[in-house]
């Protein structure tokens, strides 16, 4: 016997003890007012139908409650369920699969609520330098690695609330809320100097260093996205221009050795 069996029994036991007690009442109080007496048939009665009548009803309804009850259990948790595989599907739908970091639709939709704000905040093009190399020399599985191993370069290097994306191939971005371009050329460098350390190993003693360029846009109320992305990847073509291994910032540009 179940648990719940034992107390859908114990609570129809207890009405029916009840019924019973009421219409014991009845009998003693209502009957001799009618004049009539209370005798060992009427007191057989008073416990008898209750019992026949008031147990296996209230069971009925004790057991039906129960059921209910498990239904609205089961339809929580069920939706639960639901809402965490729906959230856990649109989270996986803005991560780029192989680095983890946001793809491109996730991080501009990021971008957007933060420019949404109204604070400044600075945006990051962060391109591999001579990655296709990396490619035709070691072969894709080198280049995967070469990848995960930029993300994690990168996203290690900014702050829990900045955001960090992958566009697409060897491009990512960082988009620094509340940034001027003061305060994010540090950080520009950061990365490089954090891409610079990276190793990537190609072979049991060989590995190969990575650089990259970095363009950056400085949003202070009035650009677009589209104009911020536009002058960032402006910035990265003057960086590429000038060598590589460096962040151009507008009007200047800023190189490091």
């Amino acid at each position: 016997m179940t648990s719940t069996t034992r107390k859908i029994i114990a609570k129809a036991s207890i009405a029916s003890a009840l019924s019973i007690a009421a219409s014991l009442g009845l009998a003693v109080t209502v009957v001799p007012m009618l004049g009539g007496v209370v005798d060992g048939n009427a007191w057989l009665m008073c416990i008898l139908c209750p019992l026949l009548i008031a147990w296996p009803a209230s069971a009925w309804q004790f057991w039906q409650a129960e059921r209910l009850r498990e239904a609205r259990n089961e339809i929580a948790r069920l939706h639960g369920e639901l809402s965490e595989a729906h959230a856990a599907a649109v989270e996986k739908a803005r991560r780029d699969g192989m680095t983890g970091l946001l793809n491109r639709e996730g991080f501009l939709a990021a971008v957007r609520k933060a420019m949404a704000a109204g604070e400044e905040g600075t945006l990051l093009f962060v391109d591999a330098d001579h990655f296709k190399q990396i490619n035709d020399r070691f072969g894709h599985p080198v280049g995967d690695d070469a990848l995960r191993g930029l993300a994690m370069a990168i996203a290690g290097t900014i702050g829990a609330g900045d955001l960090c994306g992958r566009l697409g191939g060897e491009e990512f971005a960082v988009y620094l809320p509340g940034f001027a371009a003061s305060e994010a050329r540090p950080m520009a460098v950061k990365i490089l100097e954090a891409v610079r350390r990276l190793r990537i190993d190609v072979a049991a003693d060989t590995a190969i260093a990575l650089t990259v360029s970095i363009g950056a846009s400085v949003q202070t109320g009035g650009l677009t996205l589209n104009e911020l992305i536009a002058e960032a990847d402006e910035q990265l073509y003057k960086a590429k221009t000038l060598g590589r291994n460096r962040a151009s910032f507008a009007p200047d540009v800023a190189a490091v050795a």
